[in-house]
Formats: C-alpha cells, structure tokens, sequence
C-alpha cells in the first residue's frame, strides 16, 4: 500500500521531547512520548486506549477492502484478456494500473487539502461518506461496461477518484490518535492490504469463473456498501476542532536537495518497473499451462511476503546503523535479478512461487522506506511530509505509465520454453532493467555523504 502521513500543529505540540538523527541517515525528527491533554481539553489516550484502538481496527478494514480490490486485478486481467470483446486489446491493464496510480498521484493534493483545513477534519469523513459511494457505483457501472474504454472509466478512474476522497481524511483522523506509537500502528494498518490479498484473488477468481465480470463487480460493489457503511460513526476525531490550528508554511528549500532528487529518480525507474509482475503473473502462469487457481495463488504467495517485507524493511529502516540507501538499493537490486531470472526463467509453479515470494518481500519492501526517505531530506516536519506526497507521485507515474507501456510491449504469441514464453519476454526484461537502474543511482548517495564529511 501507500501510506500518507499527516501533521497538525496541535499534535506537534503533544510530544514532550523528540530524537534527531542525522538527516541523511535512515531516521530524522521521531516523536518519543506525547504529554496529557492541556486544562481545557479532555482528549482520548493516545497511543493506547479504547478509542485509540478503535479507530486503527476501523482504519485496517478500509486499508483491507479499499486496497485489496486493486491489488487483485492481476485476476481480472487474465480473465478480460480470455474474452472474446476484450481478448484482442493489449491495454487491459490500464484499468488496474489507473485505479492505483490516481491515489499515489493524488498524494500531495490530499496532503495538503487535510492539513490546509485540518479543522474540518469530522466533517471531511462525513463528506466521505458520500464520496464513498461513488467506488461503489463505479463497480456497479463497471458492470454495465462492454468496452474496454468503459472499464478504464468506471472501475479505473471514478474507483480511483472515490478511493482518494475518502482514504486521506481517514489517515489524518488515525494519526490524532498514534504518536509516538505511530510506526506501530501504520505497520499494523498497512498489513491489511497484504492480508488482504491472501483472499481476494481466490474471491475474485472463483467468482469471475463462475458468475462472470458483471456479477462478480456488483457483489464486490454491495459488500462495500455494507461492510464499510456502520464504520463511519467510528471515525471521531481526537482533537477538537479549536484546537487544530492552521499549519505553518511548508518549507520547500529540500527540492534543492541533491538527496531529494536522488531518491526521487530511484523511485521514479521503480515505479515503471514494479507493478508488472503482479500484473502479469497470472496470466503468466496460464500462458504456461497452469489454471487460472494457481494464477491466484501466486498473488496470495506474493500478498503474504509483501507484509512480511513491509514489516522487516521498516523496522530496518529505524536502526540508524544501517544507512537507508543500503537498504533501498539492496530491495531494488535483489527484486532486479528475481525478475531476471525466477521470473523470465519460470516455466513451472515452483519457480513461480519462489519468485512471487522474493519479489514480493523485496520489492514491497521499497515502499516501507518512503517515511525515511522523506524524513532524509528535511527534519522540519511539514517540509518531509511534502517529500513523502512527492515521492508517491513518482511511483504513481509508474503506475499509470505500466498500463500503456505494457500494451506496447506484450508480444502477440506463446512460445513454450522461451524466455519469459515469448510473449512476456520483453515486459520481464523492461521489469527488471527499470528496478536495476532504481538500484544503480542509489551508491551515489553514498559518495555524497563520503564527501561532505
């Protein structure tokens, strides 16, 4: 998943001393221990406590069902590619790639809006409510859609604009409540996605196969409707609208940052080159001769290593021993040679699962370290978070660029045996070359601290 961070200056206020490490290391400005609520307020336990919790298992359902429909469309791809109105076109993969590159895109945009008007917060998740509805009627009209064009409107973009509208606000709400615990509760919360796709994808699958797209998308539709619609009431904010003040100017001096334009191209080569492999595995495995079950299962198996690889890379990423372009160039290189090899190479279920599992852990991995990255670059709190949103708009160009660059390099014929069975033999090779140059640039930020020192 992305994850967005935001910052109001009432919950800067609420931490009593805070750690810095150095800039270029893998840690900046990390909040140890909030203070009580001030005499004129009575505010919920942060970092604990009832409504604390409360609002983080509200938020791990979002993050569980919002997230887990696009992370699976590697299923609805290979099944509209064996449709015979849809079986012809080499941009299928437009529809999922826009629904996810819309909320990195957005990042920045929804960053500011919700510090901008932080005191609007409860009012903002109400809007939400409303706003919701429009993921919910995208996947109705998705249903309705006999064109490819109308699938990339329907259950890509009006998914993608309703996803962002809503995710956003909730995050600001989440972050009232965790401070200190903070990186506690995002691993908790960004594990649902993950967790997520251990189910979605057999879901979706045995559905599609028996039902078909138009019914499948409507239950998926009525299930959001009603097991996201009793949370809303949950989701009060912690800090009452007095007290969230407007946040002061962002400072920008981190764009003239070698550091910042640094991880900026690694992430940017990283977002073109990440989301084929789950784009493609499924179909890559029928193309092989596998069923579509297994297809799903390698999904699962790449779900499950990516919480696990979201998890170890964060908590890494804490240890300021351990320098963050290590850490991000390690990811890249190790998920570079798994497409290389286990991927071009595959030809059985074994294989394919071993690298669903390495691609999975390692290059999900890559996305936990953002925080850090942001963090890098600025110690002045707004100014990392802006860096934060940035770093999500390179990924989310990938992400929509992924679709059409597929398109183009998808081969027309399966040859068995070949690398990558000819016709993913050129999507593997451009997969792998864009994660190997996210690595490449990523020593220079050692040599940079070598010599300023």
């Amino acid at each position: 998943m992305s994850t967005v961070t935001t910052t109001t200056e009432h919950e800067l206020q609420e931490n009593r001393r805070q750690v810095s490490i150095d800039e270029h290391d893998s840690a900046s400005t990390i909040p140890l221990e909030p203070t009580e609520a001030s005499p004129g307020h009575s505010l919920p336990r942060a970092d604990g406590g009832k409504e604390a919790w409360r609002v983080l298992i509200v938020a791990f359902v979002f993050e569980a069902l919002l997230w887990g429909f696009p992370l699976s469309f590697g299923v609805f791809q290979q099944y509209y590619s064996q449709l015979p109105e849809f079986q012809d076109s080499a941009f299928i993969s437009v529809i999922g790639t826009v629904a996810s590159g819309l909320s990195y895109l957005a990042a920045p945009v929804m960053i500011s809006v919700v510090r901008r008007f932080a005191r609007y917060r409860k009012l903002m998740i109400w809007v939400g409510l409303s706003i919701r509805a429009i993921c919910i009627l995208s996947l109705l009209a998705s249903s309705f859609a006999t064109t490819l064009g109308g699938l990339v409107a329907t259950q890509g973009v009006l998914y993608g604009l309703g996803f962002i509208t809503f995710y956003y606000p909730i995050l600001s709400i989440l972050n009232e409540y965790w401070i200190a615990r903070r990186g506690l509760a995002y691993g908790i919360m960004c594990s649902a996605s993950g967790l997520a796709g251990t189910v979605f994808p057999f879901a979706i699958e045995t559905s599609l196969r028996r039902y078909g797209y138009p019914t499948t998308l409507r239950a998926i539709a009525v299930g959001l409707c009603i097991l996201t619609g009793p949370l809303i009431p949950f989701l009060r904010p912690r800090v009452p609208v007095s007290a969230a003040t407007a946040p002061s100017r962002t400072d920008w001096s981190f764009l003239h940052d070698p550091t910042f334009w640094l991880y900026s191209t690694s992430n940017l080569a990283m977002g073109l080159g990440y989301f084929f492999p789950s784009l493609y595995i499924p179909s890559y495995a029928t193309a092989n001769g596998m069923t579509p079950l297994r297809g799903a299962l390698l999904l699962t198996l790449m779900s499950i290593a990516q919480v696990l690889g979201q998890l170890t890379f964060g908590y890494l990423s804490d240890q300021p021993r351990i320098p963050l372009p290590f850490l991000a160039g390690s990811s890249m290189l190790i998920s570079s040679l798994a497409v290389y090899t286990a991927w071009g190479l595959a030809h059985t279920f074994p294989v394919l699962a071993a690298f669903a599992l390495i691609f999975g852990f390692f290059g999900a991995g890559y996305t936990a370290l953002w925080g850090r990255m942001g963090m890098a670059v600025s110690s002045e709190p707004s100014a990392a978070f802006a860096a934060f949103g940035l770093l999500n708009v390179g990924k989310g160009i990938g992400n929509l660029a992924a679709g059409p660059l597929s398109g183009a390099l998808l081969g027309k014929g399966v040859e068995a045996g070949g690398y990558g069975v000819g016709r993913f033999g050129t999507v593997v090779l451009f997969s792998g070359t864009c994660l190997a140059v996210s690595a490449a640039v990523l020593p220079l930020g050692f040599v940079r601290r070598l010599r300023s020192r």
